[in-house]
């Protein structure tokens, strides 16, 4: 029996699922992310994100991906961002999942087949993942896809409105 994906690239056909996503989760999602302006929340602009991700994508310095439930329906969205070649090979993960699929493990299975995406298919060396100190789920997340915690970064990046600490987490592709 094949093993079925967890992710698959992100297209412009997921316009509509995405925006019902980001509108379905918006207080779920808001402590976790940037303020988000309102125009974010509509179809017109989740599908300008899509084209800028795509074309980010064709550039090869993003690979955006839409997460999957057991059925095949997107619940959310993991990419490997900030891509850089030469001798760094190195990317960022980012990812948010519905608050409706909490819990299933989703995620974890996400953010594993985005890690050999990464290593195999793309070759890179090094990926990174930072959490707010609050965000234990995600921590978890990490830990049991290999991650380890490397560092501790003090108002690193505006989360909800304000510059927050997070938490740094790696993993090499030899681990």
């Amino acid at each position: 029996m094949p093993v079925p994906n967890h992710t698959r690239l992100l297209s412009v056909e997921d316009a509509a699922a995405l925006t019902a996503l980001v509108q379905s989760n918006r207080d779920f999602l808001a402590p976790w992310e940037p303020d988000r302006g309102e125009d974010y929340f509509t179809q017109a602009e989740q599908l300008r994100l899509i084209e800028a991700a795509l074309a980010a994508h064709a550039a090869g310095t993003t690979h955006p991906r839409v997460v999957l439930d057991e059925a095949g329906a997107v619940v959310g969205r993991i990419n490997l961002n900030n891509i850089v070649r030469g001798p760094f090979q190195s990317a960022s993960v980012g990812y948010w999942l519905s608050q409706s699929v909490r819990g299933r493990g989703l995620m974890a299975r996400a953010v594993e087949e985005i890690v050999q995406i990464a290593f195999t298919e793309l070759g890179l060396h090094r990926l990174e993942a930072g959490t707010i100190p609050e965000n234990l789920r995600s921590q978890a997340v990490l830990q049991r896809a290999g991650f380890v915690r490397f560092g501790y970064a003090p108002s690193y990046l505006q989360i909800a409105g304000r510059y927050r600490d997070h938490i740094l987490f790696q993993r090499l592709a030899e681990d």
